[in-house]
């Protein structure tokens, strides 16, 4: 036989053999998976022991202020822990504000109506740093009581913030 075309057919076979299909339930490869988790579990890595630490902590605040037929609303966040502090946000809507009345029903959201990007985002706070988001609302609604519901979309700092107010 021609050795030309021996080697690359003993060539693609080996290839063909290492790349198949294996069993998952074959003893040997059970046991050697049981010895690598036990193996990790016992080893300490850097960045475990940083998952220990707890998380830097915010503090959130919803101002609202009604001036005449204008209503303003400003979410403070802070960073109150001695840490730097990055917010990820899963997209451009980083934040929102509702205005609902005293029976629960939406009289007004800032996002509505709005088209947001998709991409993720992030936010760097540095210990005391402050971000503030702030909208009005020009409202039409009647004299009444309602409640300003403010969101922080963070995927990693959540926030949700009430505040009550009343219309003259």
């Amino acid at each position: 036989m021609n050795t030309r075309f021996l080697i690359p057919l003993l060539c693609a076979g080996a290839l063909a053999f290492a790349c198949g299909p294996r069993s998952h339930t074959d003893p040997a490869t059970v046991a050697s998976a049981r010895m690598t988790l036990l193996t990790a579990k016992t080893v300490d890595h850097p960045r475990r022991r940083d998952a220990a630490k707890p998380k830097p902590r915010i503090d959130t605040r919803l101002n609202v202020d009604v001036t005449g037929r204008e209503v303003h609303f400003a979410l403070n966040v802070a960073n109150v822990s001695q840490r730097h502090v990055e917010i990820s946000f899963p997209n451009g809507k980083s934040y929102d504000f509702v205005v609902v009345d005293s029976a629960g029903r939406e009289v007004w959201r800032w996002a509505a109506g709005r088209m947001f990007t998709q991409g993720v985002q992030n936010k760097q706070l540095d210990a005391g740093d402050v971000m503030r988001v702030a909208e009005a609302w020009k409202q039409s609604a009647p004299p009444g009581r309602y409640t300003a519901i403010a969101t922080l979309n963070s995927s990693n700092y959540p926030v949700e913030e009430r505040v009550d107010f009343t219309l003259p």
